[in-house]
């Protein structure tokens, strides 16, 4: 799947308001647990050792975890079967609504265009009703294209490093935030806290954020 540029012209940003580009899995949902249902159901269980996601899946009982293309299957099938059961990440409804009283907010989230639907819905259910953008590989350039829209300070969240990495050399003037909300997976994901500061639960994530866009 490639990034379309229709779908980041749909999306609105005020010229001078501030930018919050937001992520979903591990930021807004507890992916990890809800894709552990998911694979559990289909014969496989989940093994958090690693930050990784088709490294941790294993068949029940054996040593190997899955070949990368059976996880693959398996991933683009959650978002057909499974992707509207996920849990929100605690407090991070409140935070949004919160900060989109006085900034813009864009969901910008990797995930198979055939699960639009099934995003888009879990969204508006759990009180993140945003303008939603399907991106595919790196965030860099996606990122540079939204806040180049907008004079007001803006800010990127999301779980990967890679990511973060990529959008400093593609937006460096926009502030960027890592957070993990799968508490199992916290003390494995890489982090760079000097280059990204990293805040794990939403109210010093969004303090954070307000501290560095809303001047």
């Amino acid at each position: 799947m490639e990034q379309s540029v229709t779908d980041l012209d749909h999306v609105i940003v005020h010229p001078g308001r501030p930018l919050v580009i937001v992520d979903v899995d591990e930021v807004l949902a507890k992916f990890m647990a809800g894709f552990e249902r998911f694979v559990g159901r289909h014969g496989y269980e989940m093994r958090v050792e690693k930050f990784a996601l088709f490294q941790n899946i294993y068949p029940l009982g054996q040593i190997d975890p899955i070949e990368i293309e059976r996880g693959v299957e398996l991933f683009n099938a959650f978002f057909l079967d499974g992707a509207k059961d996920l849990e929100p990440a605690n407090g991070a409804a409140d935070a949004l609504a919160d900060l989109s009283t006085r900034a813009d907010i864009v969901i910008l989230t990797n995930a198979p265009s055939h699960g639009r639907e099934a995003r888009s819905g879990w969204l508006k259910k759990h009180g993140f009703d945003y303008p939603l953008v399907i991106n595919a590989g790196l965030k860099g350039p996606a990122t540079a294209n939204l806040a180049r829209r907008t004079a007001g300070a803006s800010a990127f969240i999301d779980d990967l490093l890679p990511n973060l990495e990529s959008v400093a050399e593609s937006a460096p003037a926009v502030a960027r935030f890592q957070m993990v909300a799968d508490e199992r997976l916290r003390p494995l994901a890489p982090s760079l806290p000097d280059r990204h500061p990293r805040h794990d639960e939403w109210p010093a994530l969004k303090a954070a954020i307000e501290a560095a866009i809303l001047r």
